[in-house]
């Protein structure tokens, strides 16, 4: 028989359209995030984004990573750069790309991010289709995204769980388990996050241990559809995990900086971030379905997997107290939803010809490079910064040669140690280099608490850059003590620079 009349057959021709169908419909959630970011270039909006730009330039320029504070008016303090390797990164893409490089990193994240939330969810036995609707409600309640490491801490920890996952489903198999190692020597490398990667594993480990002895015990109400992982490779695959983690220029010490720089008071009491949620938007409510929907799911159950259960309560616990943290129950409850209600899917319907991952593969790059291509120019996408930070200001500080040393705005600091190096920022958002009396003092002056004179950033600065509609502005302005010390050089929409008299 011909391969023609092979193709003819109602059954081959029905293979082949699925095929063609799922290829364009995971095209179409691969790439739908990074082409909203090409048309939006939301992320030149990242304040944050611009100082790990500056630090990934110094680290080229001197073949070294930072140990004190760079581009502060507090050089001596000291200061690990615990994302240096995405610093490097985003330099190196910035040298080949221009500012292109901002929105480019984040379009490349949003697609690893969104291929490892399907993974996630084909890891479980509901079908194609629930799989590709779960990951993008993941991907639509995993929101403001940014060009900052800590997309990758989620995509890491997506990977994680998924090879944790996909490890209790293989008949007495480490195998998945042994990329852990790799993956955390990586991590360690790019973003301060990855303790909660760590802390993860240890949940894993502890569940093992826990099943272990109520299956030892007799106990019946354990689901028996998973896998009991060997205890004695699993710890050594734990051991050589935290051990990977070492493999950075700052060693061990980056673990007691993770509190200092994720979960400071002066975060807590600064940053909107660190609030809970307010429930105002579609997005949060949806969250809140998602979770519920997991819970749901396992109650139906009636059995309990110890791991499954153990993640999404502490990922819920923490999501729901911290708005920045809201993924950590996202992908938890994917991992759960992916099991659905009970059924498991056809096995058939499941299976994909091997071509067609390839083909998804050829045609997610394409739309990436054709939309990469679109971006706007070098000149558009200052147009673009000056929106949102004080690019007019600088300028005009630049060619007036004022003098230093500078005071900012908390908000434009990043962008200043990349937009304006000459000039050391008297603050910016690495909480973990000022510390929390600098930061609190700060914001006192700032928020009218306490006399501009309270501050030394203050009282020593010669050059002031300020928000033009803040109140600190309309003091300087309207104050006669005030104004009797300082002059108003520049104004526009956005930025006020003050001179001292």
């Amino acid at each position: 028989m011909s391969v023609a009349a092979t193709v003819e057959k109602p059954e081959v021709r029905s293979s082949l359209l699925t095929a063609l169908v799922r290829i364009v419909a995971l095209t179409a959630l691969f790439s739908a995030s990074a082409v909203y970011e090409s048309a939006h270039v939301t992320a030149v909006s990242s304040g944050d984004a611009w100082w790990h730009l500056r630090t990934g330039m110094w680290i080229l320029q001197n073949h070294s990573v930072p140990r004190s504070g760079l581009f502060s008016q507090y050089p001596s303090l000291p200061w690990m750069a615990s994302s240096w390797g995405f610093d490097v990164l985003l330099a190196a893409a910035y040298r080949l790309l221009g500012l292109r490089a901002i929105p480019f990193t984040l379009m490349a994240m949003k697609v690893a991010l969104a291929v490892l939330t399907f993974l996630l969810a084909r890891a479980g036995r509901i079908s194609f289709w629930n799989s590709v609707l779960l990951s993008a409600v993941a991907q639509s309640v995993i929101v403001n995204l940014q060009p900052l490491p800590s997309v990758i801490s989620i995509a890491f920890l997506a990977a994680e769980l998924w090879l944790l996952v996909r490890s209790r489903r293989r008949t007495g198999s480490l195998r998945e388990l042994y990329w852990l190692p790799f993956l955390f020597a990586a991590w360690a490398n790019l973003d301060l996050q990855f303790v909660a990667g760590l802390v993860l594993l240890g949940v894993f480990v502890a569940a093992v241990v826990v099943e272990g002895a109520l299956r030892s015990a007799g106990v019946g109400w354990l689901d028996q559809s998973i896998v009991q992982p060997p205890i004695r490779p699993l710890a050594i695959v734990a051991g050589c995990s935290l051990l990977a983690t070492l493999a950075n220029p700052y060693t061990f010490h980056l673990l007691p900086n993770f509190f200092k720089a994720l979960y400071s008071d002066a975060l807590f009491q600064h940053s909107p971030e660190m609030k809970s949620m307010s429930f105002r938007r579609p997005q949060e409510y949806l969250l809140m379905l998602v979770v519920m929907a997991a819970f749901l799911a396992m109650g139906r159950r009636r059995s309990l997997r110890v791991f499954e259960l153990a993640a999404l309560v502490a990922g819920t616990a923490i999501a729901f107290r911290l708005q920045r943290d809201a993924w950590m129950c996202v992908l938890p409850a994917v991992a759960v939803l992916a099991d659905g209600f009970g059924s498991g899917a056809n096995a058939g319907e499941n299976k994909s010809p091997d071509w067609s991952w390839k083909a998804v593969a050829a045609c997610v790059a394409v739309v990436f490079v054709v939309i990469a291509l679109r971006l706007p120019s070098q000149a558009l996408m200052i147009s673009r910064v000056s929106e949102k930070f004080p690019v007019k200001a600088c300028d005009f500080i630049r060619a007036n040669h004022l003098p230093a040393p500078l005071f900012n705005a908390y908000s434009w600091g990043g962008f200043l140690t990349w937009y304006l190096p000459d000039y050391p920022v008297a603050i910016d958002t690495r909480v973990d280099l000022y510390g929390h009396e600098i930061v609190a003092r700060y914001f006192s002056v700032t928020d009218g608490k306490e006399r501009l004179e309270a501050d030394t950033a203050v009282s020593r600065a010669q050059t002031l850059l300020v928000e033009r509609q803040s109140g600190m502005t309309k003091a300087l302005m309207t104050l006669p003590a005030l104004s009797a010390q300082y002059r108003l050089v520049y104004s526009d929409e956005l930025a006020a620079v003050f001179a001292r008299r």
